[in-house]
């Protein structure tokens, strides 16, 4: 769920020409030994939380390889590229985008399946070819064809492995001036469904169904798959409990300073492909509540001019850095409570603030209900920073932990 565009999937299916035979899962069932290989691949990230608002992952893909930068989203499944087949609203330039080579992917393949689960895909021709279409609640879409092309993936040893992975290839995209998508060629979905790049990589035998990211709060990071570069210790994990394909936890309660602020049972979302923080409305506005009151009497005074995010502050002077007033404010604290044990996910001022281009100190926790998540809890890229976040999707449990997200890891 990307909500820098409020992601909504609609999938359907939609002929355009064909294609390959066989299953994507299938590639490697002749290559690979039936042992279950620790591989974990490692991929830095660029971007930031303001001004860019996304962090975005370059990946090699066709035959000469060919770089695309994807925009890294954990609140999605399908992974597709800005097409030239031809493109109608693309955002970006043609010799950016994907070039299709007689690649797509017929209906009647079980990767097609994947992508339209639980329903089953309507094949009135088994060589029809399978499409998708994705909507965004702010009225923008983009609209591809199911292919195959090999991604050219590295190891942390330095070899190298190039599996057939099914994207989709976008021809017909439609963005509101006003919503325009982050400047990258396409999405990379990491969410738990069949169609995830990261899913067909562990059907395929090549790395386990865990991955993470660490977003520096300097501007980028890093994103791997597999569970090699995993702490041994000092990682807190609590349990996903969403019976859909999101990355849900909870139930938690949110302390301010350290007491207890009366917020019990939430759920959170963690969604990589959302910039900012978002709360319901009631735990939104306890927390503008606290934070103001926090305020009273502190050097930093509301201000209405800066419409950078719905609340900011100004201080004496413009500020250059959240460090320059982190002291003014309070950690949040995430408390979730695993039967016996509890473990906690600190939000420090530095990862619920930005400094605005005007030089004022605003609040990246927004209120969901406007943005039409009503009773979800999001936690987004900004309270995600300097830690290392992991997904177990084997275990079926969210991880932790403090790191330096500015060295990749060996």
């Amino acid at each position: 769920m990307i909500l820098r565009l409020s992601l909504l999937l609609i999938l359907l299916l939609i002929i355009v020409p064909q294609s390959i035979q066989g299953s994507i899962f299938k590639t490697f069932s002749n290559t690979l030994s039936p042992k279950y290989p620790p591989y974990s691949f490692v991929f830095p990230l660029s971007g930031n939380v303001f001004p860019l608002g996304y962090y975005s992952v370059s990946l090699q893909i066709g035959n000469p390889p060919k770089d695309f930068t994807f925009d890294v989203d954990t609140g999605s499944d399908l992974t597709w590229v800005q097409c030239d087949a031809p493109c109608s609203g693309c955002t970006v330039r043609t010799e950016l985008q994907y070039k299709p080579k007689s690649n797509t992917v017929p209906c009647s393949d079980s990767i097609c399946s994947a992508l339209h689960w639980p329903q089953k895909p309507e094949c009135l021709n088994p060589k029809e070819q399978c499409d998708y279409e994705v909507e965004y609640a702010d009225q923008g879409s983009s609209m591809g064809a199911l292919v195959v092309d090999q991604f050219s993936l590295k190891l942390l040893d330095g070899s190298s492995f190039v599996p057939r992975l099914a994207f989709g290839c976008g021809y017909d995209q439609h963005f509101p001036s006003a919503h325009l998508p982050p400047a990258t060629v396409g999405v990379l979905g990491l969410e738990k469904g069949k169609i995830s790049i990261l899913t067909q990589l562990v059907s395929a035998r090549l790395t386990r169904n865990v991955f993470g990211h660490c977003l520096s709060s300097k501007g980028g990071g890093y994103l791997f798959f597999g569970d090699n570069v995993i702490p041994s210790t000092g990682v807190s994990w609590t349990t996903l409990v969403s019976p859909n394909n999101h990355y849900t936890t909870g139930p938690a309660e949110l302390l301010y300073n350290g007491k207890a602020t009366g917020l019990n049972g939430l759920k959170l979302i963690f969604d990589s492909g959302s910039t900012y923080t978002y709360f319901n409305r009631k735990t939104y506005q306890a927390i503008v509540n606290l934070i103001g009151n926090n305020l009273k009497g502190k050097p930093v005074k509301d201000v209405k001019d800066d419409k950078t995010l719905a609340i900011c502050w100004k201080g004496a002077k413009p500020l250059k850095s959240v460090l320059e007033v982190k002291n003014l404010f309070k950690t949040l604290t995430i408390n979730f409570k695993n039967g016996r044990t509890n473990s906690q996910l600190q939000i420090p001022p530095e990862s619920y603030l930005i400094v605005s281009k005007t030089g004022n100190v605003c609040l990246g926790i927004l209120n969901g209900s406007e943005v039409g998540l009503q009773d979800s809890n999001v936690i987004g890229d900004i309270s995600m920073q300097g830690v290392m976040v992991i997904y177990d999707n084997e275990k079926q449990q969210l991880g932790w932990v403090s790191a330096d997200c500015d060295k990749l890891p060996k």
